[in-house]
């Protein structure tokens, strides 16, 4: 799973984005529209982008714009899958449910694995859960976890003649 961007180390991965800030509105009392706080990275390898203005701090701003960029890159890239779980993966796995929150730093890497492994099986969800060592619910509350990637997952399955997931 190293393999994915969205798996990358934090720093590393900033390494290889373009850094702007600018101004936007939002907190930051005196300080808006006087400081820019806000942040966009721009991941140079894809194009893929993301940015962040709510937080009061452009640090703060920051880490929220590269958690974003890696989901990004963990919905719209896809790499082949490997032929067992990462040990990131199987770390999460706790008697076949899959604990992670959203707003955790694995779960960018986790979403990509799920879906990388997803792809290289034709979207079907019992042979994915299966090659990942969890039930099928378990991986699909993981996707819905991400509106963008149960609504990615279900245009690919749609498109096949499969039933969508809820």
């Amino acid at each position: 799973m190293s393999g994915h961007p969205a798996a990358m180390d934090p720093d590393r991965l900033a390494a290889e984005c373009d850094f702007k800030t600018t101004r936007r509105s939002g907190p930051g009392g005196q300080n808006r529209n006087k400081v820019e706080t806000a942040v966009i990275l721009t991941h140079r390898p894809t194009g893929i982008a993301a940015e962040a203005a709510e937080r009061r701090t452009q640090g703060e701003n920051r880490r929220q714009a590269l958690f974003r960029l890696r989901l990004r890159l963990a919905l719209e890239i896809r790499t082949p899958a490997e032929p067992a779980p990462s040990p990131l993966w199987a770390s999460r796995l706790r008697g076949g449910r899959i604990v992670v929150s959203p707003e955790h730093d694995d779960f960018p890497a986790l979403l990509a694995e799920a879906l990388d492994v997803l792809a290289s099986l034709d979207d079907d969800v019992k042979a994915a859960a299966t090659a990942l060592g969890c039930s099928a619910t378990q991986l699909v509350k993981l996707l819905a976890a991400e509106p963008r990637a149960l609504t990615q997952i279900n245009a690919r399955r749609t498109s096949r003649g499969l039933h969508p997931l809820r």
